[in-house]
């Protein structure tokens, strides 16, 4: 196996069975150990770097002949997932102290990511759809992440009115 194929298959998790959902899982439990010991910022200088090299590494997959967004490429989905853990758990700073606060963040982070990329709601749904190449593969999951992590930032500052 290459060094390309194990970065693109986030070490081989885009050969599991259902393995967008796989590789999000992976991914997210991987990065809440990233964030438990490393902070959210750095989990996110991450993402932002391997989204860069995604681009890239994606692009050179498919002008080999991989079809555009194969089910194997799962590395979009890991750094999708890491940015809406990143953004989502900024709600812990509005939220009283307490370790449940963290898992349920993180948990509707968790739910909220997996919605969005299998749904694939408007702008989302068009970049995957109409976008070529690695910048469309690597882009809906991160616009997912946003959203995922806002709609938890929403719903955290809506149970902090109450």
């Amino acid at each position: 196996m290459k060094l390309s194929d194990i970065f693109l298959t986030f070490f081989g998790a885009g050969r599991l069975p259902a393995s967008r959902i796989s590789a999000t899982v992976i991914a997210w439990a991987l990065g809440l150990g990233w964030i438990y010991l490393l902070g959210a910022e750095s989990l996110f200088t991450l993402a932002f770097a391997l989204f860069i090299i995604g681009i890239f590494e994606v692009t050179k997959a498919e002008n080999r002949g991989m079809e555009h967004n194969a089910p194997s490429i799962v590395i979009d989905e890991a750094v999708g997932v890491w940015v809406a853990l990143c953004v989502g758990t900024t709600a812990l700073a509005w939220l009283p102290d307490s370790p449940m606060n963290f898992w349920l963040l993180s948990g509707g982070t968790l739910g909220a990511y997996l919605l969005f990329i299998l749904w694939s709601p408007s702008t989302i749904g068009w970049i995957c759809r109409n976008l070529r190449g690695g910048l469309g593969v690597m882009l809906d999951d991160i616009l997912a992440g946003f959203a995922a992590g806002l709609l938890v930032l929403l719903a955290a500052k809506g149970y902090m009115l109450l």
